[in-house]
Parts: structure tokens; sequence; C-alpha cells
């Protein structure tokens, strides 16, 4: 894993969707930060396209093509490179403008996976205009070297697959290059239903009730909403933790219902591993959203000044980390030993209330010296829940 980081001067733009950023950056930079999969050059889907459930691969004819273009004098590519950045491999620095991306290194007893540096961005559009800079050996082309070549750069951070999926055909349409008929199907294909596009629309819905405990709480692009003040969890982590809930192959049972299959009822065995699997199939998203609303309201019962001190440095409770914690507490733990047999039921908040109750922790303890950043203080913040350490034990640690 490298430690380099790349720092770029950027200009934050907002637009309905939330904030992005647009940067001029060199061609041999972008070359070595995107994500691989357009770097195959061999007739396979993009993860984005899988998610899609379409086929458009890499045109060799047309990377050629632009190799020959692109060593003129005059050549130009004047629109944008859209790619989309994980929150954890960007930190934008307000006063100087500049935004720094870097790798993601996982701890031991992490789940996610780490991100290196050659897997920073993640091209949503432009992938031939990359691939044109790239040699037979799928690295940058010394051909091009001392060439004076910047590219003009469209930078999300933290978007999910399924604004992702909706970029990409939103900005396709625009393009007369490509078929206006795929176009159109790429549209309604982004709206097909599928896991991911489920917790995309709890987490809205949970971000936008007045009453939710997690209103304006989920930062829509890894960034800050407009006219917000603290969103301390992003939807990317919100969506990665649901989905746990509801498929363990959500790619696949895309395709299926792309292709009008019907998805099987789910064994009690599955069901103990995803709980909300039913309702996902049965079109309940509004049940999920009400078990989890209920949920974190009995979280805020229990903790209500942590939970409510969202400005404060330091305090876990309303962060990602803590929530990926609650959220493994709720699918492995919690949710089905309140309903038994009733899987579907959606429990009140005094019957979560009930599990919170035994747990021996003060309001005031969430705090980086108890619970480092990362996912080791994320570990020790679920055996807390699971009380298998108390306070005690942790200040020992």
């Amino acid at each position: 894993m490298t430690n380099q980081e790349l720092k770029l001067h950027v200009i934050v733009v907002k637009q309905p969707i939330g904030e992005f950023y647009i940067a001029s950056i060199k061609a041999k930079d972008l070359v070595e930060i995107s994500y691989f999969d357009i770097r195959r050059l061999a007739e396979e889907q993009r993860d984005l396209e899988k998610y899609l459930g379409i086929q458009r691969p890499i045109s060799k004819k047309r990377i050629k093509d632009l190799k020959q273009y692109i060593e003129a004098r005059d050549a130009t590519f004047p629109t944008a490179i859209i790619v989309a950045v994980d929150f954890r491999c960007a930190e934008y620095d307000k006063d100087s403008g500049i935004l720094t991306l870097s790798p993601y290194t996982r701890e031991d007893d992490a789940e996610e996976e780490s991100i290196p540096y050659d897997r920073i961005a993640k091209v949503i559009d432009g992938q031939h205009r990359i691939a044109a800079f790239i040699d037979e050996n799928k690295k940058w082309s010394f051909a091009f070297e001392g060439r004076d070549f910047e590219l003009n750069l469209s930078i999300f951070v933290g978007a999910d697959v399924s604004e992702q999926a909706n970029m990409f055909a939103t900005v396709n349409l625009a393009q007369t290059k490509v078929s206006r008929s795929l176009v159109y199907d790429l549209t309604e294909l982004a709206k097909t239903a599928s896991p991911y596009k489920t917790c995309h629309n709890v987490a809205v819905v949970l971000d936008g009730e007045p009453t939710s405990p997690l209103h304006q709480r989920i930062k829509r692009l890894g960034t800050a909403t407009p006219r917000r003040k603290h969103e301390p969890l992003t939807q990317a982590s919100f969506v990665e933790a649901l989905v746990q809930f509801i498929s363990s192959d959500p790619v696949q049972d895309r395709n299926d219902l792309l292709e009008g299959k019907s998805l099987k009822k789910p064994t009690p065995i599955e069901l103990e591993k995803r709980p909300f699997r039913d309702l996902f199939i049965a079109e309940r998203e509004l049940d999920i959203a009400e078990i989890l609303f209920n949920y974190f309201c009995a979280v805020r019962a229990k903790w209500p000044k942590s939970w409510s001190a969202v400005d404060v440095t330091g305090n876990l409770l309303p962060r990602s980390n803590a929530f990926k914690a609650l959220m493994k507490f709720l699918k492995d733990d919690v949710y089905l030993r309140i309903v038994g047999n009733e899987i579907g039921r959606i429990p009140s908040p005094p019957e979560f209330s009930k599990l919170f109750a035994p747990i021996d922790f003060a309001d005031a303890a969430f705090t980086t010296s108890k619970f480092a950043p990362g996912s080791g203080g994320q570990s020790m913040f679920l055996r807390m829940l699971r009380r298998q350490i108390t306070l005690k034990d942790m200040i020992q640690e």
C-alpha cells in the first residue's frame, strides 16, 4: 500500500444533487488513480453497468482513434470526465480550496476493504478518454510523457451506486455519439428496483422526515448539504450497512428483477442473516424505514446528550462508525430477539429500549479517547453494546 497522495485545487459546485468538485488534473495522474475497471480494454462489464443490468463494453476502435487524435497539436477534451471517490479517500480543505485524494488502509479487524492508490477514482463517464492514455500493459503510456495534457474532472465524493447510475444515464442522454435508444433504456433501468435502490430510498426518507432521529444527518454525496451545519453520517455508510439486512448479492437481485424474475422467498436460515429480505421482496420500504426510525429513537432516548451533540468534536455516537456498530447490533443481536417468529413485524421504540436498558454506559463517555477513530473503535463499541466489555475494561485496554 502506497502512502502517495494527490492534491488538487478544486472549485465547489452546488447543484440539486448536492456538492461536487471540479478540477484540472494531469492525464497521467488521472490514469494512476482511476479505478482499474476502465483499464481492462476487454468485452467486460463495469460495476456500474452490472448494476444497471446492461452491457456497454469498452470500444477498442474508439480508443485507437482517440490515441491518434491526442497526438495532434490541437487535440482537446473540453468536456468533463466524471469520477466517484469514496469519502474515506477524500479530504477537502475549505480555506485552501485543496482536495486531497489518498489511499484508505483498513484496520486488521475491519470488514471493509482497503482502497489502494490506483482504485481511488471510479469512473462514471469518460473511460474511453482515459484509456487513450494507457499502453498495451494497461499503464500510463510513455508515448505521451512530457506532453502538457490536462483533463477537466468532476469529482463526486461518497456517491452511492444508485446515484452513480442516475448520473451515468443522465450524462449520456446529452451525448449525441451514444445511441439515444440505449440512453432512454438506461434512464428506465436506473429506476428499476434493487437492494441498493431500496437502501437509498430509506436513507432519503429518514433524512427528510422532520421527526426522524436521523433528520438532516445524512450527507448525500459525502460532503455537506447546503444550508446544513452538521451531517455526521454519510449516505454511503448508511446504504452499505442496511444492504446487509436485505441481500447477499445485490447485483444479482437487481439483474433478476430487471429480467422480470420473482425473487425466491427466503428460508428461515436466510432470514436469520438477512432479516429484512422478506420486506424488500414485498416492496415494504416504508416498513424498513419505520423499523430503523423506532430503533434509533431508542438509541436517542438511551443517550440523548451524545446523540444530539453532533457538533462536538470527538463525539462518536452520531458518526458513521457508531452507526455501523449499531446496525450490526440490530441485525445480529436485537431484531430477531424481539420479533421471534414474526419476522417483518415493526417493533415499537419501547421494545427496543428494553434491550438497551441493561447497558451501563454513561451518556458522556462516547469520546475518541475511549473509542479510537476507524474500525477499531467501531468494534469496541459493538462489544460494549453486546455487554462483552465495560467502561472499566475499556480504560484498562
